[in-house]
């Protein structure tokens, strides 16, 4: 009977401590799936602002350019 009852004992402890384990992995997915997401945002904002800085710096190349060739000629 004592081996029977740790027998039965130690396979509801292994039931138990296998289920937690399943939900975690999951829990791992879902989360690297998150980081996934949240870094390819995360690169689209810095491409959209680097356009955007590479946008304004060319106006502001073609302004010098502009302005150099307008003193140029007041010369």
């Amino acid at each position: 009977m004592k081996r029977i009852a740790a027998f039965m004992l130690l396979a509801a402890s292994s039931v138990a401590w296998s289920a937690p384990a399943k939900t975690e992995r999951t829990n791992i997915g879902e989360n690297s799936r998150e980081a996934r997401k949240a870094a390819k945002q995360q690169q689209k904002t810095v491409k959209k602002a680097a356009k955007k800085q590479r946008k304004n710096m060319k106006r502001y190349q073609k302004a010098q350019r502009k302005a150099a060739k307008n003193g140029q000629r007041r010369r």
